[in-house]
């Protein structure tokens, strides 16, 4: 069987499942059928938002469906309907047996590590908060425990000190997207020796989680060391965004978001979470073993902006803290 022969059922909903989508169809795989979220409202006034999935399948009159459930009869029908001979899936959501398991060759997923390390729903983040120096994206078979199937191909990238979510986010997009094509090859051609996961534990090694997260996984413990602050802040940035609240005597409290920032060692210094600056230039808040320097910074209903830009506007007051 050729790549034109083999019928593709491709899930995904994001700019990071477009990706993997447009190599598919650009590289002339046989797409079949698409499935996304279904539409929501969201932005100023809330109208109705497409998936960047379902943008694109638009764009190149791909067949689409948007099930609200998963195991819903007429979605399933539909999807028996395109007879697909494998289906891929990259940020979806968990799917159900009766639908995983329905294509010949099987179902695989793209994921955004080096499993088994950091399974769950944010593995690009938490790598960068927990200070990881590499990571990476796996293709692997679906079974039943999320994130465990098999591997059949995994792709290293390294995480630069100074590297965001953000910028590791785009590059494993499209090392992700190339993983995937490369997959599909190898499937077609019958070559696709998956590994158990278990075979690569490494023992005594911990395997490190990657849950949700949480508006509350967000905001800054002014308590900790400036390392853990400082990946905190780059492993949310420039979505979902590291945050903190600001006191000032006399003023209302402001939750302000938190996008850049530098490390500064030191001994002696103030007590944690209070603010250190000539309100000209630099933006210091103290931690236990030094300062986090803020070099990029927003305000409440302001865009975000560089801190020389920020105190040309605004004096910060002689006890400001951040908590």
């Amino acid at each position: 069987m050729n790549k034109k022969d083999l019928r593709i059922v491709f899930m995904g909903t994001p700019d990071f499942a477009v990706e993997s989508l447009r190599a598919l169809v650009e590289n002339g795989y046989n797409v079949v059928g698409v499935i996304t979220m279904p539409d929501k409202p969201g932005g100023r006034g809330h109208k109705i938002q497409y998936s960047a999935v379902k943008k694109y399948a638009l764009e190149h009159n791909l067949p689409l469906l948007q099930p609200e459930k998963l195991k819903d009869e007429v979605f399933l029908n539909d999807l028996k309907a395109w007879n697909a001979d494998l289906q891929i899936v990259v940020a979806f959501r968990m799917l159900p047996e009766v639908v995983w398991d329905m294509p010949r060759l099987g179902t695989f997923n793209l994921h955004g590590s080096l499993l088994p390390q950091y399974r769950g729903a944010a593995p690009i983040n938490w790598a960068i908060i927990n200070g990881e120096e590499e990571t990476g994206v796996t293709t692997f078979f679906l079974t039943h425990e999320i994130d465990t199937g098999k591997i059949i191909l995994s792709e290293k990238l390294e995480i630069g000190e100074k590297d965001n979510v953000g910028k590791i986010h785009d590059e494993l997009m499209h090392i992700g997207a190339e993983l995937v094509r490369r997959t599909v090859d190898l499937i077609l051609e019958d070559k696709a020796d998956a590994v158990a996961q278990e075979q690569l534990f490494v023992d005594g090694k911990e395997l490190k989680a990657a849950p949700k997260i949480f508006k509350e996984t967000c905001r800054i413990d002014w308590n900790k060391p400036v390392d853990e602050i400082y990946n905190l802040i780059r492993g949310l940035s420039p979505y979902p965004a590291a945050w903190t609240e600001l006191h000032e005597e006399g003023k209302e409290v402001q939750t302000v978001k938190i996008f850049v920032s530098e490390k500064v060692k030191s001994e002696g210094q103030s007590p944690a979470g209070n603010v250190r600056t000539d309100n000209k230039s630099y933006l210091h808040v103290a931690c236990p073993d030094g300062y986090i320097s803020i070099t990029e910074i927003q305000f409440p209903g302001k865009r975000a902006m560089k801190t020389d830009e920020l105190l040309r506007g605004y004096k910060f007051g002689e006890n400001a803290y951040f908590i």
